[in-house]
């Protein structure tokens, strides 16, 4: 039976909406009865070290694992310096994981930002076009650099990264994998979201979760804010226990529908389709 967390994303909402802090998200998830926490990092309103080691505390009287942190990062610019800038935030990352004892990272590639809005961008399925000047094969090896150069902190603070289906040059499985067989090295896998890949999803799915190390499900209660996929996780399970898969599911919600409601009921989804 594999060990279902939840994002604190899956209470972030957008709009009117606070958003509650990472420690309310973990006492609902406690009460919720899952097994883990990721956070995501943007939900942080303060990283001094007493904060930190508050949230290792009430994570473990709760019984739960703080098993993931999910950071923010693009690599993906022509500006040398910007990709400098954003390494150095990678690295920030990796290293408030190590204090909260967290063992790994979801990082991005980036987008090109030529979309308007992220509204456009999910309109366009998640595609956008290169700066003008540049293809995405300039952009591969700012990528892959930028990966290697935040590998000796992962290795020192012994947290692995995963790159995650998240859009940009890893929109796709094979875009992802080619970044992944570059950069080589045991301190970076995959971090699959089973609602990234819009075009064959269930093909690419099982061509990453060979190299996966976290998992993000998403379900969507009430219909998805850009758009929902009717996933199939009894399916996908099976993609992850052939690749022998042994890490966390993590639910990620994108639902309408309050999360007071849908996040138990994702968690009942989760737990039977994973059960065998």
């Amino acid at each position: 039976m594999y060990r279902i967390a939840t994002s604190t994303y899956s209470f972030f909402r957008f709009g009117d909406d606070a958003n509650p802090p990472v420690e309310d998200c973990v006492e609902r998830a406690g009460e919720m009865g899952f097994d883990g926490v990721e956070v995501l990092e943007v939900q942080m309103h303060r990283r001094d070290n007493a904060y930190l080691q508050s949230l290792k505390r009430q994570a473990l009287m709760l019984g739960l694992d703080l098993c993931g942190l999910a950071a923010h990062q693009s690599f993906l610019s022509p500006d040398p310096e910007v990709r400098r800038a954003n390494v150095e935030r990678t690295v920030a990352s990796i290293e408030l994981a190590y204090a909260m004892g967290i063992p790994t990272v979801r990082i991005n590639t980036g987008r090109w930002e030529t979309s308007a809005n992220f509204d456009e961008l999910m309109a366009n399925r998640g595609i956008e076009p290169p700066l003008a000047g540049y293809e995405d094969e300039d952009a591969f090896p700012w990528v892959i650099d930028c990966i290697g150069q935040c590998l000796p902190t992962a290795e020192k603070c012994g947290v692995v990264l995963g790159l995650e289906n998240h859009w940009g040059l890893a929109r796709t499985a094979e875009g992802l994998l080619r970044i992944v067989d570059a950069v080589d090295s045991p301190w970076l896998s995959v971090t699959m979201d089973t609602g990234n890949f819009l075009d064959d999803t269930y093909a690419q799915l099982e061509a990453v979760a060979p190299h996966a190390t976290f998992v993000h499900a998403k379900t969507y209660f009430g219909g998805g804010d850009w758009y929902e996929l009717d996933l199939d996780y009894a399916r996908i399970a099976g993609f992850l226990r052939e690749a022998e898969y042994r890490g966390y599911v993590s639910l990620e919600y994108e639902g309408k529908e309050d999360p007071a409601t849908a996040v138990p009921k994702s968690l009942a989804l989760l737990r039977e389709a994973f059960a065998t």
